[in-house]
């Protein structure tokens, strides 16, 4: 929302600008695969704590910045920074809920991810038409926000992760009884942090590339998120050509990726009673039923946006297309979770760090190519080749409901998991 100031001021060009967003997505991909393995070290907290005040004060060196160069370093390492409060939170829930009761805590968590997407650019759309604010005083509102949630997090967020608490736990006994015997299992077991970076940063890419559940998941969320980013970046001379918005009404229209996402938190609360009756038969699969209703809605939604992307169309048919989207992208982003964490169990933080290495790869590359590919085949095609695209991944949720056990039983780590869970019955 602050481009248009700030390409004013730093004497760039909106290129430039785009490589900033898409550098942002770049260091959501690629950081989590080192981070993660500190929180195995370290513990959650610390990691939160740490990587809050860092996210902050990339928000202070763009609001300082004096020319784009600085603005990109800056989105790269926010973006690195900011990875910690989305890909820690499925291992933060897994601490606390059992997995029949991480479906609402993990739709909770869609919303504020997704929702967000919505809210910020309505606030700071009407900021950037405000000329003693502007895109500098979106960043010190960021840092205002982010300052706040750094001071929160020790009081209201205590560690979680129950190897780091058994080893605290056990170094205090060790300490207050003079015995040194008190070990926990895991001082004994716990690899190196080298060699927890080293799996951490190659298991993720190998679940990606060798396990037929997470390559064709992540393919499809990944192809959903880069769409999400091409919206992002088209909305603006979508709404300001065809229908004169100017940048404080465009923002507004971001609101439609808010109430896609409410739509999305109510139909998760259906999935789950499906969940909650069918586990027991299905499985896994049970988390899938609405994403089959979500592999639907994506290219109908990408239709509707493509085909009203024309001056005699209401601007409103474009914002239900938005939201319809964004309905999709919630049960898609949720179910690749909740499903992924139900077929990997302990290797489930590798199957989710391949599928976020996808889906922001994919929100790197699609911004860079937007502009050309609205430029050369126009807004109404180039979405029409989004939708279909969509169209043909379909089958993927489908295949999976149907055939997902076959294909989990010939996986190395898939089968291990169901091989647990037929000796615990």
């Amino acid at each position: 929302m602050g481009w248009p100031s700030m390409i004013r001021d730093l004497n760039c060009t909106e290129f430039q600008a785009t490589i900033g967003l898409s550098l942002y997505c770049l260091g959501f991909a690629v950081v989590p695969l080192v981070s993660a393995s500190f929180s195995e070290e370290f513990g959650r907290q610390p990691l939160y704590i740490a990587s809050t005040i860092g996210f902050a004060l990339m928000h202070l060196m763009i609001a300082l910045s004096q020319n784009i160069q600085t603005v990109q370093i800056a989105r790269f390492l926010s973006g690195a920074f900011g990875s910690t409060g989305s890909t820690m939170v499925g291992g933060s829930v897994a601490d606390i809920w059992l997995p029949h009761e991480r479906g609402l805590p993990m739709s909770l968590f869609a919303v504020a991810a997704i929702a967000a997407t919505g809210l910020g650019p309505l606030a700071a759309g009407w900021m950037e038409m405000n000329p003693r604010l502007e895109w500098r005083w979106i960043q010190w509102i960021h840092l205002t926000v982010t300052g706040v949630f750094a001071v929160s997090i020790p009081i209201l967020m205590k560690e979680t992760r129950s190897s780091v608490l058994l080893t605290r736990m056990a170094k205090k006994l060790r300490k207050t009884t003079g015995d040194k015997r008190y070990r926990a299992r895991v001082e004994d077991e716990r690899a190196s942090l080298r060699t927890l970076i080293y799996i951490s940063c190659t298991r993720p890419i190998y679940l990606l590339f060798t396990e037929p559940v997470v390559a064709s998941f992540s393919l499809w969320v990944g192809f959903a998120w880069g769409i999400l980013y091409v919206l992002i970046e088209s909305i603006a001379p979508v709404f300001r050509t065809l229908h004169n918005f100017n940048q404080g009404e465009i923002g507004t229209v971001f609101i439609a990726f808010f109430i896609g996402s409410i739509l999305g938190f109510f139909t998760n609360l259906y999935q789950e009673k499906l969940y909650q009756k069918t586990v027991g038969r299905r499985g896994p699969e049970a988390r899938l039923y609405s994403s089959m209703f979500a592999a639907i809605l994506f290219p109908a939604a990408m239709f509707i946006y493509a085909w009203c992307t024309l001056p005699g169309i209401h601007w409103i048919s474009l914002a239900i297309g938005i939201t319809l989207f964004t309905w999709a992208l919630f049960i898609i982003y949720l179910a690749v979770f909740t499903y992924l964490a139900d077929c990997y169990g302990p290797f489930a933080s590798s199957a989710l760090a391949g599928q976020s290495l996808s889906r922001n790869i994919m929100g790197t590359i699609f911004p860079l190519f937007t502009a050309a590919m609205y430029n050369n085949l126009t807004y109404k095609w180039a979405n029409t080749l989004f939708a279909c695209i969509g169209l043909i991944m379909i089958p993927i949720p489908v295949i999976l409901f149907f055939k997902g056990p076959a294909i989990r039983a010939r996986s190395k780590f898939a089968s291990q998991v169901m091989e647990k869970v037929i000796e615990e019955k």
